[in-house]
């Protein structure tokens, strides 16, 4: 699919409900949606395939009431826009997976996440939410950092973080596991903007 370039990442196009405290955005390819309750079948279905679970430490879903009562609890908890986005492909309108913003107290810091179906692997998707999960966190929000965390093995989210300007920060051990943690500041994301690495990594996905 060609990316028109012209609609790389425009976020006055975004869309927040005050009402329902939700938000969408596009970028080239998806539809990024605040998650809602009907959205426990396709979580269910996502954390069935032992392979997207395989560095995350998440078990499957016993049942889609169990996916129900997930997303009832993690969205009456959510506070303002940060959070996960259903990430929607803009030609077939099929759930993807999910993508976005949490915050973990204990540690006091915001990060980016994201988890797709193993077909949409491989073609930029988490790459292309990622940075704009970025924008949005901080031009939205007005964060000044964010991370994101990996375990130490698994070489494909670390690309995804290295990708999107993050730069290792440190290493930890958490769980018996080591993990990577990656971070970018806001200035050096705005800079990256002002001299078009964004974009550029856009770019990429005009021939796939």
């Amino acid at each position: 699919m060609k990316v028109d370039k012209s609609c790389l990442i425009c976020w006055p196009n975004i869309q927040p409900n005050p009402l329902t405290n939700t938000f969408q955005f596009e970028t080239p390819r998806t539809i990024l949606r605040s998650l809602t309750i009907e959205d426990a079948e396709n979580f269910y279905q996502l954390n069935l395939d032992p392979e997207v679970l395989k560095f995350t430490g998440d078990i499957p879903f016993k049942c889609v009431e169990e996916a129900h009562e997930f997303l009832t609890t993690y969205l009456s908890a959510k506070k303002n826009g940060l959070g996960r986005f259903a990430v929607i492909n803009k030609i077939s309108h099929k759930f993807m997976g999910w993508c976005g913003l949490g915050y973990s107290a204990n540690k006091n810091e915001f990060d980016i996440g994201y988890r797709f179906f193993k077909e949409y692997w491989n073609q930029g998707y988490a790459t292309e939410t990622a940075l704009a999960c970025l924008d949005f966190g901080f031009k939205q929000e007005n964060l000044n950092e964010i991370v994101g965390r990996a375990r130490s093995e698994n070489y494909g989210s670390i690309k995804v973080l290295q990708k999107i300007g993050m730069h290792l920060s440190e290493n930890r051990f958490e769980h018996e596991h080591e993990l990577v943690i990656y971070k970018i500041e806001k200035n050096i994301f705005e800079r990256n903007q002002e001299i078009g690495l964004n974009e550029n990594v856009l770019y990429e996905f005009e021939n796939s």
